[in-house]
Formats: structure tokens, sequence, C-alpha cells
């Protein structure tokens, strides 16, 4: 007899959000606090746009899988895709209009090489179509010691290494992000190492919690989030999330990532959420939830634990949490 052991923080069906309200702008924002006046007044601006003009926009609202829920509510849109880490458009949390304005994410390709049977690049609307398509509620934990849940729309990053057929001699992925600085200002700041770079190894990059992100709440990525696809990988601090992804490269070797590169005494390869490892200059025992200022224990792994504490078996020596 097959015996199905539900992941820890799956809701039963009865406490989810349903889908018909979690998709109804009005619905959502009387369910979050914020009133009608903010839709009067243009507060949601890019956030509603119509979905007419993207050529994605029939694989939306997508299937929700109900293996990745929530113990926590979901952040409103509205708070979230106004307070954002992106340093191509700048170190501020406000980015949001000048990504809004400055990103193109159309045309757009995405290259995939190294080691690999044939390298190759493949236009983002050609590799989306190439994969199983699905939405995901997930956590998300910044270093910086705030977070926040959204609902991701995308495909898990094991069926873009499938896709890849990568050697069986790679034993990391890494991910690149665009380095047009006439698309983005931060670009010119020349202090910084770009372009932005992460990395996984082959492992990580092929746990079931591991997905690639072309979607939230129900339509395409905002600019801010890193349309037109980012990494989601909710164990880990966020930055190791890369946004507007360009290249994906399986190597044999470690890859030195943005903020390694920076700051390698507070910023490491692992990035693995433990709120038990301070940050050099604060705390990550404890963390703010960003659409209500409560301040909440953090949890190991962000939550996520079960699914992903074996990776680290052995490693016991590396800095996992930094």
């Amino acid at each position: 007899m097959l015996i199905r052991r539900p992941k820890r923080w799956t809701l039963p069906e009865s406490a989810a959000t349903p889908e018909s309200a979690f998709f109804n702008r009005r619905q959502l924002l009387a369910a979050s606090g914020i009133g009608a006046g903010l839709i009067l007044s243009g507060g949601m601006g890019d956030a509603a746009r119509a979905q007419d003009g993207s050529p994605i926009a029939d694989l939306f609202p997508a299937k929700r899988n109900e293996g990745f829920t929530l113990d926590r509510d979901l952040t409103p849109e509205e708070v979230n895709s106004r307070y954002n880490n992106f340093y191509e458009f700048g170190s501020q949390k406000t980015i949001y209009p000048t990504a809004e304005e400055y990103l193109k994410p159309r045309p757009w390709s995405v290259t995939i090489d190294g080691m690999v049977e044939a390298e190759k690049t493949v236009d983002i609307d050609t590799l989306i179509r190439a994969m199983p398509i699905e939405e995901r509620l997930y956590r998300h934990r910044c270093v910086e010691a705030w977070s926040m849940t959204i609902p991701w729309t995308g495909f898990p990053l094991k069926a873009l290494v499938d896709y890849a057929r990568p050697l069986s001699g790679a034993t990391y992925v890494r991910l690149e992000t665009f380095g047009d600085a006439a698309m983005a200002p931060g670009l010119r700041q020349v202090w910084y190492p770009w372009p932005y770079v992460e990395g996984l190894t082959m492992a990580e990059a092929t746990n079931d919690l591991s997905f690639m992100v072309m979607g939230a709440y129900g339509k395409t990525l905002h600019n801010q989030f890193g349309a037109p696809l980012r990494l989601a990988t909710p164990w880990k601090y966020g930055f190791k999330s890369i946004k507007s992804i360009v290249r994906v490269t399986f190597t044999d070797q470690r890859p030195q990532s943005f903020w390694e590169k920076i700051l390698p005494a507070e910023y490491g390869f692992w990035a693995n959420v433990n709120p038990e490892v301070p940050h050099p200059r604060w705390s990550q025992a404890s963390e703010k939830i960003l659409h209500t200022g409560e301040q909440v224990p953090t949890l190991l792994f962000n939550g996520y634990a079960e699914e992903v504490a074996g990776l680290y078996t052995g490693l016991e020596g590396e800095a996992l949490y930094m």
C-alpha cells in the first residue's frame, strides 16, 4: 500500500486560500487590510498590468502544486513589489520604478553551456514552454532578517538540468544575470564585480525545492522580482536567489558568487538559513515579517530542514550558514 506523507508545511485543503479569492485582486486587498483608496490612487501601478501583451499570458494562472503551501498568510503583492533588493538598479529598497522602466524582459535568451552534451542559446519563451509550469507558495528569508511569503509560478530547476543534459563530471551549476549597463544603471557602479553570479551544487540544484520562477501572483514577473527568469531557493538567504538570468553553466569548479567576492567573511557560498549562526553584524535568531512588522523566530533552513538537511551530511567543516 502506498502511503503519502504530506510535507510538514502542507495545510489541509480546507485551510488553503480559495483560488478564486486569491486571484481576485479586490478580495486580496480587502483581506490584507489595504483599502480601495490604494486602488483609486494607482497604488498597484504595474502590479495590475494587463497580460494580453505577454507571449506567455496563456500559462497563467498555473495550477497550484498543493505540496508547497504555507503556515503564514501571503504577503500582499503591493507590499513586496515595492520592497526589493536588485543592485543592478540601485542599493535602496525602492528600486521598483527604475526596474519597471528600464529592464526589458523581451527579447531575452538564456545560454546553457559548460559541461553539457551540447551548448545552446534558447529564447526565453521557448525555454519556458518546454518546462512543466506550476505555482508554489514559498517563504523567502532575506539575510537582512526580514521575510515574506509569495506565490511563485515556474518550474523545478531539476527540469532545466534535465533539459540541459549535463555531463557526469558536472558538480555545480553557475547562474549569471545580464550585464547591460544601458538597461540597468547600477551596473555603472564599477566597484561591484558585475555580472551578478550565483552557484549551487548539483545536489542542491536537483532538490525538489529549487525552483525557476517566471511569474508571481498569477501573472508574469514584475521587473523588480527578476523578470523574466529568476531562481528561488527558499531554504537559503535571499541573495542566493539570483534574478534576471541569462546564463546557466555546468562546471566542476565551485563558482564564486557576487557577494562572496565582495565580503567573503560575511557572505559565503552556502548561505543556508540558521537562527543560531549570526551574521557578523546582526543576529539571525528572528525575522520581521514584511507586511505585518511582526518579529518571529527564524527556523533552521527557513522551515525546510526535513527536505534539505541531508544535502549537507559530511560537510560540517564548511561554513554552511553564511
